[in-house]
């Protein structure tokens, strides 16, 4: 693999200039050294994992890609654990562990094997397009594996992993969550508890040029409306005998939905609606069937959608809102409301977040790169950190910048997985040193 060209390693360049060295240590500036060194090894890991098609559906697809990561990290000293999850529709999930000194903070990681693309998928290889690569997965979150990989390598080149306490969860369905829910997570909630500190390498966000870090990421949730009326001929409809019909009750539930539910930092899509006489939903809830005349009063309507908060509270609020809505029927009909088991929550953006960008920002100062501002939480979706972030201070976004992802277009640019894992290992070690 070719070397990348003089661009490319400006990132790099810029940590290693003088001013930069004199803030680092030795085995900081080490740690740097390392990452450039071996940013062909990096890429020809990314390579291989992403040729290695892994949709969460393909469940010997996705242990393959975990045999792959457990030769990388077993030779640094981790302790390799296969988790199978074939129970739950999926395949599983690799969790490497890494034990140091006793007393000092423990690190949790977080990063997944799957991706979107299911074997039938077109967009299937690896291909390097002068300073960016184009793949499945190649950002989200095969990039981010990388990251995770190129940094422990530094760590453990400077001597700074010897004594550090990680544990490493990489999952085996982030894109498509296996059921039941609470079965999947339970390995990751549970090491949240025993962590200090939660780091996930999901790709890094840009905006407007910038490079930002995530202290927040909002919650997903599916709901599902339905609405029932009295059938009958529609000449009745509106009636004290007939009612409103389920489709109007529906229309009700919706509009109240947009004009009294907005408030900031919440969504609420609508994303499938269907309603007649009779109505059907296929197994995976992605389809619905009706039929219906326009002379009869529509006997049952649906809604499904989704919900984003940024916190617990916020979500709690608003659900109350919305059964509040739903209960307030038309005449002459009926509505329910539930939510889908499986969602993702809130990482709500606490002081503890604010305090570990402060860290990741002294690490900025001191490779001289520019400091990073707090994301947008409407601007990113949810992820598997938000299933610790209640119990451990975390930050989110230290994976490669992509762009396209989950598309034909899925892209990453290469001189950010240099920089990130750069950044990462210099971090790492630092918080890795510190008394609990």
């Amino acid at each position: 693999m070719k070397l990348l060209p003089f661009i490319a390693l400006a990132a790099l360049q810029l940590a290693l200039a003088p001013t930069a060295a004199a803030k680092l240590s030795k085995s900081e500036s080490g740690m740097a050294k390392t990452v450039e060194a071996e940013q062909d090894r990096s890429l020809a890991l990314l390579e291989k994992l992403v040729n290695q098609n892994s949709g969460s559906l393909n469940l010997e697809g996705v242990e393959e890609v975990g045999a792959m990561m457990r030769a990388e990290l077993e030779p640094l000293g981790f302790t390799v654990t296969w988790k199978p999850m074939r129970d739950t529709g999926r395949a599983g999930h690799l969790i490497a562990t890494h034990v140091g000194k006793a007393d000092t903070k423990r690190l949790l990681l977080i990063a997944h094997l799957d991706t979107v693309f299911e074997p039938d998928s077109p967009f299937q290889r690896f291909e390097r397009i002068g300073d960016k690569a184009k793949g499945p997965g190649v950002g989200d979150d095969k990039g981010g594996m990388v990251v995770v990989v190129a940094a422990l390598r530094a760590m453990h080149q400077a001597d700074t992993l010897k004594d550090a306490n990680i544990e490493f969860h990489m999952t085996g369905d982030e894109e498509d969550t296996g059921d039941p829910a609470e079965k999947a997570r339970a390995d990751l909630i549970a090491a949240g508890h025993r962590a200090d500190v939660a780091l996930d390498f999901e790709g890094l966000v840009r905006d407007g040029g910038a490079d930002m870090s995530s202290i927040a990421r909002r919650s997903s949730e599916s709901w599902q409306v339905t609405a029932t009326g009295k059938t009958g001929h529609s000449s009745g409809i509106f009636s004290a005998n007939a009612g409103d019909g389920a489709i109007y009750e529906l229309a009700r539930i919706i509009h109240r939905f947009r004009t009294e539910l907005p408030e900031p930092n919440l969504t609420f899509n609508v994303g499938l609606v269907a309603g007649g006489e009779q109505l059907s939903l296929d197994a995976g809830k992605i389809r619905a069937s009706a039929n219906g005349k326009t002379n009869i009063i529509a006997a049952s309507a649906i809604a499904r959608g989704d919900l984003r908060t940024l916190s617990a509270e916020q979500a709690a609020r608003v659900k109350d809102k919305m059964a509040a809505i739903v209960a307030d029927h038309a005449p002459g009909t009926g509505a329910t409301l539930v939510f889908d088991p499986g969602g993702y929550p809130a990482m709500a953006p606490t002081d503890g977040n604010r305090a570990l960008l402060t860290r990741l920002n002294a690490v900025n100062r001191d490779l001289d790169l520019a400091e990073m501002a707090a994301l947008d939480p409407l601007k990113r979706g949810a992820a598997d950190i938000s299933f610790v972030a209640p119990h451990v201070d975390s930050l989110a976004g230290l994976g490669p910048y992509s762009t396209g992802d989950h598309g034909p277009e899925e892209t990453v640019d290469i001189p950010s997985i240099v920089r990130q894992a750069t950044r990462a290992a210099i971090l790492m070690s630092r918080l890795s040193a510190e008394k609990r």
